[in-house]
């Protein structure tokens, strides 16, 4: 499981913003359709097809049930990675925290067998249960249902960072570590852990393991025969391959182990079986002719339980409560590793949609989804015609956005990347696109919010604000006191990043969600009061005799410091084989034959176009990842019009007070071999494939930096050139606001010249026209002894 994920990087699927070989076609697999819902399907068909590869979704499925049958169900995608498996009706997802219905619904059973009274304090039934509880009222099990117990949100063990699959006794009993967030019955907070208690509930009172009641008692009567509480037997051949990604890095393949909060959001199931559970919903808690709940019960369960203060419930035992175009709704959401789900009913209209996706977090885009399905059945239902999607499209010339924009004490910043553009506002990063006349929010974890152009220049309507753009001036650094905590902390499967911003401190956790943090003491920072899954909680710090953080206790689940970045000015990998050898080998190979056009090649020295261009050839000395000059001098060339480019930037940035420090331009084919053969090959996507050829090798790639003019320094970026980690990446969040500020400096200059930027590495860029050029073999001696030789197509 845990040990595919070794290097998370090296099972990259796709960048944000570029869609690879996931979905190469468009494939649907019809379990069966009822003849009068085709046409429902037709426009479910339609949308999937266009919407699919733009929201990197490798396999969706859907489940339709009109009051007393299931009216069709459909597969689209590939239940694998690869793309080669398409997906069908017994492909199975993790469903998350739709689980916890199922565990709620256990519960309910043993209310109406009179064996559980739900308004008793839950030690009526866990004696050893005793979290810290400052308040005199008592945890219900009512309230644990409901998300009113206080509860913290993850239990200190088998959270949902915990990949060692803890028991289910471990996990709860974890719980008397922590303390109640509020008064039970205050207000509704969110919690895995209240229903992780739950689940051991049904375990003490029933006499049955968890896993055992929830088969026998809960599914098997439904005939959920393709469900599961556990990764094993058939769930393991049916169960769709899962993509993880993030706002800045590489996708990768979800890891699959079983959550010490299993009642919560463990089980795995197929949206065939999910519309089973709708039919007897509908039924009265009847599948069948099998009463699997009274329906008086399970009418208690769809009832509302209002928090003190609340206007309207917003869940009832377990389900969600809610409306859509005025019809009440019931429901859940489900977000596990690379799954999402959307599970809802209406139940005085007795329709209902399951829909579940192997993308992680794609909540926003299953909910769309799922509404939209329940429109049209009521569309159906009433012979009215059928609401149409609203589609959206890439926006041009993305760059005019681009910007931090301000109103009154709120900020949201709009950034671009690879001509898609993104809005950063609040707790997430989302993509906007152009839908009519104005901007929408439209992307996997959100849509709808408008952005419309202000009356003024430089302002944006949105959110019921006007928003103003500001100056694009350099920012402060993060204070001193601050420095060292940040960096990231965690796992290769789930790492939480810790960054400077706006001069304050923020959390990036569960690889999407952006927390800003307020410090309480020098240690202890608070997640937001109000909204966001760690509401309330706090992130404590410890520091070693340096001041630097070794590890986070984020709301109870402790995270130690990754090593990511603690390498210093030069970072350096152990070679596969001695340098001397690779050389040899690499000198007696010979680079790849061509046969496209190219171009004539001309390389000249950067520095000859101007003076304030400066070099730092690492690989003329040993300060470089393999501690070896690779060269035997120190130049750097590139081809003519690329090297005029270059040299404009220079110049625009002078007038900033920064000039350019060049670190590599030309590299000769055989050094790209000897990167190659020598670096492990977890470090693959930093060196190129002498196989492909280099950007480099072809005269039109530039790794450089910057350099502040009045004191000759480099500008401190996030990561060191040549660092071998997720710091290099682009759009990683790490650092400070003036570190990434310089950093989108250098992209920008350079991006207005022609160049665009390797999704690896900040600090390489690639001329345009590139693949017009030959590889390029020889050396910087003799290019300089015989210019002409430059023009020698290999």
């Amino acid at each position: 499981m845990l040990q595919r994920l070794a290097n998370r990087y090296s099972l990259s699927v796709c960048l944000p913003g570029l869609f690879a070989s996931v979905m190469m076609t468009f494939a649907a697999q019809a379990k069966e359709v009822d003849p009068a819902y085709e046409e429902v399907f037709a426009r479910i068909d339609e949308v999937l097809e266009r919407e699919l590869p733009l929201k990197q979704i490798p396999s969706i499925s859907v489940c339709l049930v009109d009051g007393d049958k299931i009216v069709g169900s459909k597969a689209y995608g590939y239940s694998d990675l690869d793309g080669t498996q398409p997906a069908d009706d017994k492909t199975m997802y993790r469903i998350g925290s739709v689980s916890k219905l199922f565990t709620d619904l256990a519960v309910m059973q043993l209310v109406a067998a009179g064996k559980i009274d739900l308004d008793a304090p839950v030690q009526t039934y866990l004696p050893d249960f005793q979290p810290e509880n400052p308040y005199d009222v008592p945890i219900t099990l009512r309230q644990l249902m409901s998300h009113q117990s206080g509860l913290v949100r993850e239990p200190p063990v088998g959270n949902y960072f915990d990949g060692t699959e803890p028991t289910l006794a471990e996990t709860v009993a974890s719980l008397n570590r922590t303390k109640l967030v509020y008064k039970p019955g205050e207000r509704t907070k969110y919690s895995n852990a209240a229903i992780s208690v739950v689940g051991l509930v049904v375990e003490k009172v029933s006499g049955q393991s968890y896993n055992d009641y929830m088969r026998e008692h809960i599914l098997a009567p439904m005939q959920m025969n393709n469900s599961s509480m556990l990764h094993e037997g058939k769930t393991q051949e049916q169960l769709a391959e899962a993509m993880m990604w993030t706002h800045h890095a590489p996708s990768f393949q979800a890891p699959v182990f079983e959550l010490g909060t299993a009642p919560a959001g463990n089980l795995y199931a197929t949206v065939d079986d999910l519309g089973n559970f709708l039919l007897a919903i509908f039924e009265g808690g009847s599948y069948q002719g099998q009463q699997v709940l009274p329906a008086e019960t399970l009418a208690t369960m769809l009832g509302g339980n209002k928090a003190a203060g609340e206007d309207d419930p917003l869940f009832g035992i377990g389900f969600k409560l809610g409306k859509i175009d005025g019809h009440p709704t019931f429901g859940h959401g489900g977000a596990v590793y690379g799954f999402s789900t959307q599970f809802s009913g209406l139940p005085e209209d007795k329709i209902g949609v399951a829909v579940a996706a192997s993308r992680d977090c794609s909540n926003g885009f299953t909910t769309r989804l799922g509404d939209y399905a329940t429109r049209l059945l009521l569309a159906k239902h009433a012979g009215e015609e059928f609401p149409e999607w609203e589609f959206s499209e890439a926006v041009e010339d993305p760059k005019q956005y681009v910007g931090s924009y301000q109103s009154g004490d709120d900020k949201l910043e709009i950034e671009e990347f690879n001509g898609r553009l993104y809005v950063r506002q609040g707790f997430s990063r989302n993509e906007l696109r152009q839908a009519d006349d104005h901007l929408v929010v439209d992307n996997v974890m959100s849509y709808g919010t408008k952005y419309e152009i202000g009356p003024e220049a430089g302002t944006l309507n949105a959110l019921g604000k006007t928003w103003k753009r500001l100056s694009d001036e350099c920012p402060p650094g993060a204070p001193e006191k601050w420095k060292g905590l940040i960096g990231e902390y965690g796992f290769d499967h789930n790492t939480m990043y810790i960054y400077e911003q706006d001069g304050q401190l923020w959390s990036q956790i569960e690889w999407l969600f952006l927390y800003p943090l307020t410090e309480v003491d020098e240690n202890t920072f608070a997640f937001p009061k109000k909204g966001g899954m760690y509401e309330s909680e706090y992130i404590v710090f410890q520091r070693d005799e340096n001041g630097r953080a070794t590890e986070a206790n984020a709301a109870n689940i402790v995270l130690k410091r990754r090593p990511v970045g603690d390498v210093g000015d030069v970072f350096t990998v152990e070679p596969t084989r001695p340098v001397d050898e690779l050389r040899q080998l690499a000198l007696a190979a010979q680079p790849p034959k061509e046969t496209r056009p190219t171009r004539t090649a001309n390389l000249v020295p950067l520095t000859k176009y101007d003076d304030g261009i400066k070099l730092d050839i690492r690989y003329a000395t040993k300060r470089n990842f393999m501690l070896t000059p690779f060269y035997t001098s120190a130049h750097a060339f590139m081809q003519r019009p690329a090297a005029e480019a270059v040299a404009r930037v220079q110049k625009k940035l002078a007038d900033q007070g920064y000039g350019l420090l060049i670190h590599d331009g030309y590299r000769p084919w055989y050094v790209t071999k000897m990167f190659w053969d020598g670096t492990p090959v977890q470090y693959h996507d930093f060196v190129a494939d002498p196989e492909k050829g280099s950007r480099h090798n072809r005269g039109c790639a530039v790794d450089l930096t910057l350099y502040d003019k009045a004191t000759g320094e480099p500008i401190e970026m996030v990561a060191s050139y040549d660092e071998f980690s997720p710091r290099s990446f682009p759009l990683y969040p790490g650092g400070d606001s003036r570190q990434r500020w310089h950093r989108q400096l250098l992209r920008e200059s350079m991006e207005a010249e022609g160049f665009t930027i390797y999704e690896f590495e900040w600090w390489h860029f690639d001329y345009k026209d590139w693949q017009e050029y030959p590889i390029g073999n020889q050396t910087f001696e003799q290019l300089l002894e015989k210019p002409k030789a430059a023009a020698v197509g290999r």
